[in-house]
């Protein structure tokens, strides 16, 4: 398995400066650009498009703070997080909002594409932005969460470089952690779903 840290020549932990690594990422591609190795022989040009797919595939997992915890687990486990599907009961009643507002999308989808009248079609416009709302009031409310996530990683990545707490400990937050960045990002898409399509 290859270490996605060691490729941008990184320890690995749980937080990395998104600029940061932005900057190594395009530094790096620049090495192995096709405008850079287009005079090369077919072999050197086939091993710098490797390079670039691996690079590329470095950047997205090391830049999303769910596939960065996925990778640094897998390496240091030795194995995948576990997938338990089993939600928080401290965010049971969010899934639970979350899926309701979805259903309800839903059937007023359902029901709008049966309307044929331009002055219903009018009524329906109105009535799909209160959906719109009350979604968007949901992902604000997932945003807030998912932000203090992001910083309680960033006090973990100093524990983590420190020593100052147990790794096995830190592991298993990360663990949890991993858990709740994929509940918030399922929850996020499926919002920003039925967003999309109650604006059309």
């Amino acid at each position: 398995m290859t270490d996605y840290f060691a490729l941008f020549n990184e320890s690995r932990r749980p937080w990395l400066d998104p600029e940061s690594l932005k900057q190594k990422f395009l530094t790096l591609s620049a090495t192995v650009h096709p405008d850079r190795v287009h005079n090369l022989g077919e072999a050197e040009r086939g091993a710098a498009q490797e390079r670039a797919t691996e690079l590329n595939a470095a950047y997205n997992s090391l830049r999303d703070p769910k596939e960065r915890l996925h990778h640094l687990l897998e390496l240091e486990l030795g194995a995948l997080p576990k997938d338990i599907q089993r939600i928080p009961s401290e965010l049971m009643d969010l899934s639970l909002e979350v899926g309701k507002a979805c259903r309800e999308a839903d059937a007023f989808l359902a029901e709008k594409a049966k309307v044929t009248s331009p002055l219903l079609q009018v009524t329906f416009f109105e009535r799909g932005q209160e959906f719109v709302d009350k979604l968007q009031g949901l992902r604000a409310r997932i945003n807030s969460l998912n932000d203090r996530l992001l910083g309680e990683l960033q006090q973990i990545d100093a524990a983590w470089q420190s020593g100052s707490a147990p790794r096995s400990a830190l592991l298993q937050r990360l663990e949890e952690l991993y858990r709740l960045f994929s509940y918030f990002g399922r929850w996020m898409a499926q919002l920003q779903e039925r967003s999309v399509r109650l604006t059309f």
